[in-house]
């Protein structure tokens, strides 16, 4: 692969990415964090960005994204795939950043509701977008992520040319768990799944320029995962430094992207909105066409379906749900998403196992069983609905509880049990 193509791939993977919450969360956790911003940080990248990073590398060495459920029942991947991109896909990823761009990038700029217009023309453009897959890697690789990219860079260095404040005392849950705390915000992100769900795009560009054979696959997928980490490392260290000096003019923020629209305003005067809503609608617009892509591309892949056919049902789907009903989805989907997000993870390591040594089976099924019990209880405890008696009692007992990681002792014991038993078995056939 040309240098360039494999550039290219490793922008459009970022960009990819890069949606709204990913531009308003750390300018949040910036502000409560403060003084302790660089160790909080230090806890965020690992989670937020060295996980699907690491998810990318193993969806590379198995050569093929359908491979990740290859040892579970047919009905069961199949559930697992249809659920993954319903949820992050028109039920509630989608027009999630459908409706941000248009409040952040659109709203304060006009008077009355215009968001059935703008999403008419922003679900027409990502839909134009995705009829081309082919096309996918010079659209936002080449042309939309380095422009994406040069608006990050402008205000990055206005903000540590002149920050408009000094970071702050953190807040009590930065004080003596900044680390940690960093942790489960990264965590939180849910990138681990989207990068499930991205690595049907990542996979399909990569064969397209060629690389085809699996040993190719895997260390291309290691090259992109890396140009992804350092692009994503980098922007959220520069949004979390925005967020740590905005005591001054963010007073009273209750979210990131309040802050981020006072910081740019601050900074950039009127200007400063526009190019915000310039970022936010090409971040945005990356997001969904990624989505639709990958969407398609498991359908066709699985079920034959139409490429075209299925982008138009997924975009016309998020157009609706952007327009109608949007906080009612997403109710019904967080809770699929809470569950999926372990699962797939889960799955990632089981396939990362067994793709050291043939002769390691760590058993899919009961590593997704497993997952799933206790993956259902941080779900239960994220929604708040979790029996304050039960939750009290599972505080104590359970390992990782309180980080809404509970699942992830129980999964590497069977995990570990699993993958060392069929071992010991395989072993023993060789010397019968």
């Amino acid at each position: 692969m040309k240098t360039q193509d494999l550039l290219a791939i490793g922008l459009m993977t970022f960009a990819l990415f890069l949606g709204a919450g990913n531009l308003i969360f750390p300018p949040s956790m910036g502000l409560e964090a403060g003084t302790n911003l660089l160790p909080a940080m230090m806890g965020f990248l690992i989670t937020a960005v060295g996980l699907p990073a690491f998810t990318l590398i193993v969806l590379g060495r198995i050569a093929n994204t359908n491979n990740l459920t290859k040892s579970l029942p047919p009905w069961l991947g199949q559930t697992f795939w249809v659920l993954l991109f319903t949820s992050i896909g028109p039920a509630f990823g989608m027009p999630r950043a459908v409706t941000v761009a248009y409040e952040m990038g659109i709203k304060p700029f006009v008077d009355g509701d215009y968001l059935l217009v703008f999403t008419l023309i922003f679900c027409a453009v990502t839909l134009l977008l995705a009829f081309t897959p082919g096309k996918l890697v010079d659209y936002i690789g080449k042309f939309m992520t380095p422009a994406l990219i040069l608006m990050l860079i402008a205000l990055s260095v206005a903000a540590l040319i002149s920050p408009l404040g000094a970071p702050q005392l953190p807040s009590a849950d930065y004080q003596n768990s900044a680390v940690t705390h960093g942790l489960i915000q990264g965590y939180m992100t849910m990138d681990g799944i989207a990068a499930v769900g991205f690595g049907w795009v990542i996979i399909q560009a990569i064969n397209a320029k060629g690389v085809t054979a699996p040993k190719d696959v895997a260390r291309v997928s290691l090259y992109v995962a890396g140009i992804y980490a350092v692009l994503m490392g980098a922007c959220y260290l520069a949004m979390g430094y925005v967020g740590a000096t905005s005591s001054t003019v963010a007073n009273g923020a209750t979210n990131g992207g309040e802050i981020l629209t006072l910081y740019v305003h601050g900074i950039f005067g009127e200007y400063g909105q526009v190019l915000l809503a310039a970022i936010i609608i090409m971040a945005c617009l990356t997001t969904t066409v990624g989505l639709t892509n990958a969407s398609a591309e498991y359908y066709r892949s699985s079920f034959k379906a139409p490429f075209a056919l299925t982008s138009v049902i997924v975009v016309t789907l998020t157009c609706i749900v952007a327009n109608f009903g949007l906080a009612q989805i997403i109710q019904v989907s967080l809770p699929a998403i809470l569950l999926l997000c372990p699962i797939a993870i889960a799955l990632v390591m089981a396939s990362f196992v067994s793709s050291i040594n043939s002769a390691f089976k760590p058993s899919h099924v009961s590593v997704l069983v497993v997952t799933l019990v206790f993956g259902a209880l941080d779900a239960l405890s994220i929604l708040d609905l979790m029996p304050s008696v039960a939750h009290s009692q599972l505080q104590d007992m359970l390992p990782l509880y309180n980080a809404h990681a509970s699942w992830l002792i129980p999964c590497l014991v069977v995990l570990s049990v699993n993958s060392l038993r069929s071992f010991i078995n395989q072993q023993k056939t060789c010397t019968a």
